[in-house]
């Protein structure tokens, strides 16, 4: 993230179909100022996650970047979009392939999932390859 809060999309983004040896970079869109205790604490399980398993992420911050807030809507696929409103935080993303939502998420988390989920190598496979 830069010093304006906006955030750096990186020109190459891999997605599902990368290249091996890329790194693949999940990203979490965020709101540092929100007035809800439920969706802090959201953020923070999926950022702590990512983080726990040393999976490469960028936080970003939609609150100070009305560009990164309108591409994640416009990104966000209709049927996963709520029935009123704009879609709240965090909602997850590896490149620019839609992941999921908060509860998405939880529930691939639930069911040991989430490395697919992401669409990334499970680490077990990954420190088994040579």
């Amino acid at each position: 993230m830069d010093r304006a809060g906006g955030s750096r999309i990186p020109a190459i983004l891999p997605d599902r179909s990368a290249v091996p040896g890329e790194r693949v970079l999940i990203r979490v869109f965020i709101a540092s100022s929100s007035g809800f205790v439920a969706i802090k604490k959201q953020q923070q399980d999926v950022v702590r996650f990512l983080e726990a398993n040393k999976i490469q992420s960028e936080e970003v911050d939609l609150t100070m970047s009305e560009e990164q807030r309108q591409w994640m809507y416009k990104t966000i696929p209709p049927e996963k979009k709520p029935a009123r409103g704009n879609p709240l935080p965090p909602q997850i993303f590896n490149g620019d392939r839609y992941c999921a939502d908060y509860d998405s998420f939880f529930a691939s988390k639930e069911s040991n999932t989430v490395f697919s989920f992401l669409g990334l190598k499970s680490q077990l496979a990954s420190k088994a390859e040579p």
